[in-house]
């Protein structure tokens, strides 16, 4: 009957059970279908294709795997995640038995003016020494060291996600820094393409002033149009240069020219843009599932502190020999050994554990806040990214519609100031007109190219290996 008693304590104190909320994860409301989304919920979406066949163009694949290799954040990122890796085995080392060796020694000599010198003998010198092995367990009767390890174990996941959401925003940048590149190249071959043309109209009217059928004014016209077109490429040409210095340090490179690939207009477009289903995001998205882990971890933070409410039981134990002699050490006479076990109750602290436990509720409100708010804003993000698309496209078939009209207008008032029926004024103008709109058409374009980046990264795409 002892024996059994004695059973049961023990299985009682090394089980034991596991104070606080187990963790449940809270409700989302889902909208039934993304805001801009043109064909019913689906499951098949933008982010299940792999980046390296979204991105068709071999530069920029080639240029966002050296991303993926080098760039700073994700190392950072990586190493982050090794840091909390490790804490787990930190909070973990908890539930085994703490071993420490210790050992010493010291040496004094008495004084005869205060001993009889018969009681001290010959000598009055003395040494001490001794070497222990101690063995200190705190048993994790309430859970407080497995709330912890569960907190500590899903900070390390958290991390995790971090890691990845820092995958999917790099190959973003890459490609929409790209994207960028590419657009300002459009608009400095449209506008070298534009000065060339005004070149050889300067030339036109010079001739024409020559042979005395023109006049200064529209010379003088001629050559301000020419300027100002001029004007724009130095700025181009500075942030393309920009542009390739913050492409190489998303690739942790030195500032310098970046390989060029396919043209803009060129690139790749899917055929459809198919969102997928909003409950999926809540899955897919790295920094909802790393918010999600946090509130993991405060919900296991606020076990582990009203654990600390009830008792702590441990048990120490030493073994080890005690001799004035060091040689002697560990001869058996010099043994000693001791076994101990006892409990602490904390019986009144100055409210420190109540204060304690009200702030890991807190931290759980907050962390339950941020959970929601990147639910929210995953389905905001995706909602922008698919009416952005949808009235680009509608924009840039109105201006692509704009420099058709316009570029016929061009050759059409040439005619007629050849034909004397117009002024230069109307050629002017039509030139003028033209190069503004295809420069509004390349950056349309552009736009359009970031704008399916920005739905795959905000559907969480792009993370995978």
């Amino acid at each position: 009957m002892k024996a059994t008693a004695l059973v049961s304590v023990v299985a009682f104190l090394i089980g034991g059970c596991t104070v606080g909320p187990n963790y449940s994860r809270p409700t989302i409301p889902v909208p039934d279908n993304h805001r801009g989304a043109l064909e019913a919920p689906q499951a098949e979406s933008l982010a299940d294709i792999p980046w390296w066949k979204l991105f068709n163009d071999p530069v920029l694949q080639e240029l966002t795997r050296d991303a993926l290799r080098n760039n700073y954040d994700l190392r950072t990122a990586a190493a982050r995640v090794e840091e909390a890796r490790a804490q787990i085995g930190v909070t973990r080392s908890s539930f085994y038995p703490q071993v420490s060796l210790n050992g010493g020694g010291s040496a004094e000599q008495v004084s005869r003016a205060t001993d009889p010198p018969e009681s001290l003998g010959a000598n009055r010198s003395f040494q001490n020494w001794f070497a222990t092995l101690g063995l200190t367990w705190e048993i994790d009767v309430f859970g407080r060291i497995r709330r912890e390890a569960e907190a500590a174990g899903a900070r390390y996941v958290a991390s995790e996600m971090d890691r990845r959401a820092v995958y999917i925003t790099l190959v973003a940048d890459v490609a929409q820094s790209y994207f960028n590149l590419r657009e300002l190249d459009l608009e400095l071959e449209i506008a070298r393409r534009t000065l060339q043309l005004n070149d050889e109209t300067i030339q036109f009217y010079q001739r024409r002033l020559a042979g005395g059928v023109s006049n200064r004014l529209e010379l003088n016209q001629s050559v301000a149009n020419r300027s100002r077109t001029a004007a724009v490429i130095p700025d181009l040409e500075r942030r393309i240069a920009l542009q390739e210095n913050l492409i190489n340090f998303l690739l942790a490179r030195n500032p310098g020219p970046v390989p060029r690939g396919t043209v803009l207009v060129d690139q790749y477009h899917p055929p459809t843009i198919p969102a997928g289903l909003p409950s999926a995001l809540l899955e897919r998205r790295p920094d909802v599932q790393s918010a999600e882990q946090l509130l993991v971890a405060a919900n296991a933070d606020i076990g582990a502190a009203k654990a600390l409410y009830f008792p702590t039981f441990s048990l120490d134990s030493v073994l080890g020999g005690f001799s004035h002699d060091i040689s002697n050490i560990a001869d058996k006479r010099a043994a000693i050994w001791s076994v101990s076990g006892g409990f602490l109750q904390p019986i009144f602290q100055g409210w420190r554990l109540f204060w304690n436990y009200e702030a890991t509720i807190a931290r759980f409100d907050q962390s339950l806040a941020q959970y929601e708010k990147a639910a929210q804003n995953g389905f905001r993000e995706v909602a922008d990214a698919l009416v952005t698309i949808d009235k680009l496209r509608e924009l840039r078939v109105e201006q692509e519609a704009q420099v058709e009209a316009l570029q016929d207008a061009s050759n059409l008032s040439r005619l007629r100031y050849d034909t004397g029926l117009a002024n230069y004024l109307e050629v002017l103008i039509a030139d003028q007109d033209l190069f503004a709109a295809e420069l509004d058409l390349a950056r349309t374009r552009g736009a359009q190219l970031n704008a399916v980046v920005q739905l795959y990264r905000a559907l969480g795409g792009g993370w995978q290996p």
